[in-house]
């Protein structure tokens, strides 16, 4: 599989966000499962464990990360089924992400968007979104997963050379 990037740049007021989609032929909230309960996020992501909610925070494990290391995640805002904040701050800084999806007709499109400071290491953090979103899509379809190796450093320069739109 050599993927493509899909990764585009919005400004903002707070700096500038890092968006990616994907779509699913399936129900917003059996999309919603695969981004919420640990069973499911452990086959793409990692599991978690935790009381779950707003203001809340749990350990995530990045199993597919070298060393499998845990981490703590808050959750800022859970809206189910369609919007999930998160934020985490650990040795390389301070991470914001927000999980949106919306429906048309039979078809459930994810909108991740990772709000970042600035554009510093964008040419790492994108093709690592591109690869866990495309890990969640083959777990959602019960296909072969990717391999990190077709996405970097394959597509770093895509996402250092992206404008801002």
């Amino acid at each position: 599989m050599t993927p493509i990037p899909s990764g585009r740049l919005f400004g903002t007021a707070d700096g500038p966000d890092l968006v990616l989609t994907r779509e699913f032929r399936a129900p917003i909230e059996d999309v919603w499962a695969s981004l919420t309960e640990p069973d499911r996020t452990a086959r793409w992501y990692g599991p978690w464990k935790g009381e779950a909610g707003p203001g809340r925070s749990i350990q995530v494990q990045l199993a597919y990360e070298e060393g499998t290391p845990w981490s703590e995640l808050r959750i800022d805002v859970c809206e189910p089924p369609r919007r999930l904040a998160v934020s985490t701050r650990d040795e390389y800084g301070h991470w914001r992400l927000e999980l949106l999806l919306s429906t048309q007709g039979d078809r459930t499109e994810l909108r991740f968007v990772h709000h970042l400071t600035d554009t510093a290491g964008i040419g790492e953090v994108g093709p690592g979104w591109e690869y866990y979103l495309d890990r969640l899509v083959a777990a959602h379809e019960e296909t072969p997963m990717p391999s990190f190796d077709a996405y970097y450093p394959a597509t770093k320069a895509y996402f250092e050379q992206l404008p801002l739109a």
